[in-house]
């Protein structure tokens, strides 16, 4: 006998393989991939079209002077980003009806064809001289670090929902973690990706935390991983600009970018001067539609704007994590609460960057910085938050 509800059997996110798991002597229910009987969570789908309407007008406004000055056309990024924009929320509305029990069986393959695609990355010629992206000719450029950072959250969920009640052992709850993140933060590292190797050692942090795993187990090997990190910053020869950053950091006035962006910041006010009018974007600020797209929403909306756009990304967080928690399993519930993290924490090291609070790291700003594979990815986490929502006990509202 089980403790499973006839409510829970009849909720959409019922599977059948953990049906015959629970009643191995009954007659396995009908296979089924999408999951349509409750509807999604609205206030959670309708955070996610704001954030995504105002990051797009946003780009556009920051970049339409970088366009034309390095493209020789205005609309170049956004008309790019419109159309990752679409093919995202396509994603998201058809993942938000898959039933995401599913990913137990795409953990696996994900993982292997992240890490397959951050080694094929660093034998690829290297612009700027980093390995970070895979040309794909008139498509543009794909990210592999994007969908490393899936890869891991979704095999934590897997691990851990498994092994729930050995989470307590090291041999069930550090070693087969930190066999998946060294690989994937060695080669990050590797690129460099200094920015995305800390997302990912904090999102698998998180999600062993929650996970249950002993505390004194989960300081002492994030604690040497976080020392190794800090040794390979300061003194590995391939991070040697590293340096100059913190000393950007200790010194703002001292490097170009974050004095500009500090200059956007403080241009703004109060109310901001309003959209369109951003002086700092007219090739002042480096590259205004990428890491530092935040300062021009200040310069522009001002201290209130600002805040409205961080408290639409706090409200994101809390709403996706109060699904998450309200899921009716515990593969659910980690999986949710590892995506909207993921947002929450890059918004978080973003907006840190650009007040200069942390120094450089080159971390995007979800929903506004300029990148399709970013877009598109980000986009189909939030379907499958969505996807857990309809089985979530969360209130409808």
């Amino acid at each position: 006998m089980t403790n499973e509800s006839a409510a829970e059997r009849r909720a959409p996110g019922w599977s059948a393989d953990r049906a015959k798991e629970q009643h191995p002597g009954k007659k396995r229910k009908k296979f089924r991939v999408f999951s349509a009987r409750a509807g999604m969570d609205l206030p959670f789908f309708f955070l996610v079209m704001t954030l995504l309407v105002i990051g797009l007008v946003m780009l556009f406004s920051a970049s339409y002077a970088s366009a034309e000055y390095t493209q020789g056309d205005s609309y170049y990024f956004i008309k790019r980003q419109l159309g990752f924009a679409v093919l995202g929320v396509a994603a998201m509305i058809a993942l938000s009806f898959f039933d995401y029990h599913h990913f137990h069986k795409f953990a696996f393959p994900i993982l292997l064809i992240s890490i397959a695609l951050l080694g094929i990355v660093l034998v690829l010629p290297a612009p700027s001289g980093v390995h970070r992206w895979i040309v794909l000719g008139p498509l543009g450029q794909f990210q592999p670090s994007e969908v490393a950072k899936l890869a891991v959250i979704l095999m934590f969920a897997h691990l851990i929902s498994l092994n729930f009640s050995k989470m307590d052992t090291v041999k069930s709850g550090i070693l087969p973690y930190l066999l998946i993140l060294l690989p994937v933060c060695a080669l990050l590292f590797k690129e460099p990706h200094v920015s995305a190797t800390i997302i990912v050692l904090l999102l698998g942090g998180i999600m062993l935390f929650i996970g249950g795993v002993k505390l004194r187990w989960f300081v002492g090997a994030f604690g040497a991983i976080g020392a190794v990190m800090v040794y390979l910053v300061a003194f590995s020869k391939k991070l040697n600009y590293t340096g100059g950053r913190i000393e950007g950091w200790l010194d703002p006035f001292s490097t170009w970018q974050t004095r500009q962006s500090l200059y956007a910041i403080g241009s703004g006010g109060l109310l901001g001067v309003g959209i369109g009018q951003s002086r700092q974007k007219y090739l002042w600020l480096p590259e205004p539609e990428n890491d530092f797209v935040f300062s021009v929403v200040c310069e522009e909306l001002g201290f209130i704007g600002a805040l409205i756009v961080i408290a639409l990304f706090v409200m994101l967080v809390w709403r996706g994590v109060s699904i998450s928690l309200r899921a009716k399993d515990k593969f659910g519930m980690l999986l949710g609460v590892g995506l909207v993290l993921q947002v929450g924490l890059q918004a978080l090291l973003n907006i840190a960057v650009v007040t200069n609070t942390i120094p450089n790291t080159g971390i995007s700003l979800p929903f506004f910085s300029y990148g399709g594979t970013s877009l598109v990815i980000l986009l189909a986490e939030m379907g499958i938050v969505l996807s857990i929502s309809r089985t979530s006990s969360a209130e409808k509202t």
